[in-house]
């Protein structure tokens, strides 16, 4: 039975229908993966990076296709969908440029007559299993890395949104040998599979730490390389500015793009109690301006939920908040339509406490809480007193309070009077329950992951 797509703004209405990989299918994929890496990574680097710059330019030709792919199969905005192939092809171009740089060291041998020096080579055949919210980029981000480097890849995409993937898997069979880029499309107990198959070297997952400690679990079992790009929640310590209006426009842009369905979206807003009332205000008045609609309406900023559980988790997220003594301020319910699309309407939250659950766990929805500060140093605290460590802000223009957030905030990524965009040529870093590994991510860490280290001792022969 096909797997049918429904467009979350109309929920009747199927926007897609894919054949599902069946279990009894993994090995003979893997196998072929096998093989086409082979003989994939006998060709020239330089060669290889040709023949990837050429897939790249076809998809970028393809690229308002599949931003359309997105936006109906989960709903973002169309705006938001461009924005996310046009990243990903930086972040593409970018990998590509840097895929030339030199790789391996020489060391001084203890030996005469002896050199000494590492070198890498591919690890062989990478899983890519990615979530629904960025069903392009973070494949792209994954895809590109592992080919460039010499490895075959295969992808699985979220089952609620696997179009953006399936064109990608397309245009590469019009541009790439046969199986060094295969997906597979089904619920998650397809990946959980592959990552238990032998035949795999080295897996990348995104998505939720429940499903990312279990997919490490099956992959360890065959001692496979895991990088592991997970949750967050997301602080932003509000202490100090010139420029109220500019923090708030992009603290709002920050929390709602997505609909909130972003890992390192702002979920806790931690604000000085001077400045706390004109904050409430501004980030009130934001919220009630965004209006959900259809991401394919024109003007759209705030789409729908990916799904109706999603929207049902979101909805009873909030209510356990009140519950605990949070107030709503904003929103706090579902939004309706016509089409009795997966809408909420965007939340701020406030008496929120540090030991509530809507200020320590993931939300993965348009909700943000508000919690007061007296002393930066328990602002802080409260930022650093999650499991999570991926992306954490800072508005403020005292370089004493400045210098203490960069060298104690528990986060991999660090903005400073800039919200928690990251950029094309940096890494993308999680700690503590957001992340393991670089597999990922961007930059030159991403070698770690894609390719083996090996050592080379060699002796000259008389």
């Amino acid at each position: 039975m096909p797997l049918e797509i429904f467009n979350p703004a109309n929920p009747s209405e199927v926007v897609g229908t894919y054949a599902i990989t069946e279990i009894n299918q993994i090995d003979e994929i893997v196998m072929r993966a096998r093989v086409a890496q082979k003989i994939w990574a006998q060709i020239p680097q330089p060669v290889r990076g040709e023949m990837i710059a050429g897939f790249v330019d076809k998809i970028e030709a393809r690229m308002h296709d599949v931003a359309k792919s997105i936006t109906l199969e989960m709903g973002k905005p169309l705006s938001e969908s461009i924005g996310e192939c046009r990243k990903a092809l930086g972040e593409a171009r970018m990998t590509l440029a840097r895929s030339a740089a030199p790789i391996g060291d020489v060391f001084p041998s203890q030996l005469p007559n002896t050199i000494t020096y590492s070198t890498r080579r591919p690890r062989g055949v990478i899983l890519g299993i990615s979530p629904y919210n960025f069903p392009f980029s973070t494949p792209m981000r994954k895809a590109i890395p592992a080919l460039l480097y010499g490895n075959s890849i295969v992808l699985k995409p979220a089952s609620i949104a696997p179009g953006a993937v399936a064109m990608m898997a397309k245009i590469a069979a019009e541009t790439l040998p046969p199986d060094v880029l295969q997906i597979v499309i089904g619920e998650g107990g397809l990946g959980q599979s592959l990552s238990e198959n032998s035949g795999i070297d080295g897996v990348s997952f995104t998505g939720s730490v429940e499903t990312g400690k279990k997919v490490a679990k099956a992959a360890v079992g065959h001692l496979a390389e895991v990088s592991l790009e997970l949750g967050g929640k997301n602080p932003v310590i509000l202490h100090d500015s010139s420029d109220l209006d500019v923090a708030l426009d992009q603290i709002t842009q920050a929390t709602f793009s997505v609909s909130g369905q972003r890992c390192t979206a702002i979920s806790r807003v931690i604000v000085n109690r001077e400045i706390y009332a004109t904050v409430l205000e501004g980030l009130v008045k934001r919220a009630r301006e965004l209006v959900p609609m259809d991401g394919l309406s024109e003007g759209s900023k705030l789409g729908p939920l990916s799904s109706q559980k999603q929207l049902e988790n979101v909805e009873s997220f909030v209510r356990r908040a009140v519950t605990a003594g949070a107030q709503v301020v904003a929103g706090g319910s579902r939004f309706s339509t016509d089409t009795n699309g997966w809408f909420f309407s965007p939340t701020i939250l406030t008496a929120v406490t540090r030991d509530m659950e809507v200020a320590r766990e993931e939300i993965f929805g348009p909700v943000v809480a508000i919690i007061i500060y007296d002393k930066f140093d328990d602002a802080l605290s409260i930022a650093n007193d999650v499991t999570f460590g991926l992306s954490s802000c800072l508005y403020s223009e005292t370089s004493q309070i400045i210098e203490k957030f960069l060298a104690e905030s528990e986060s991999g990524m660090l903005h400073v009077n800039a919200s928690s965009f990251p950029e094309n040529h940096m890494p993308f870093v999680g700690i503590k329950d957001s992340g393991l590994g670089v597999g990922g991510s961007n930059g030159p860490s991403t070698i770690q992951f894609y390719t083996c280290e090996h050592a080379v001792y060699r002796r000259g022969v008389a």
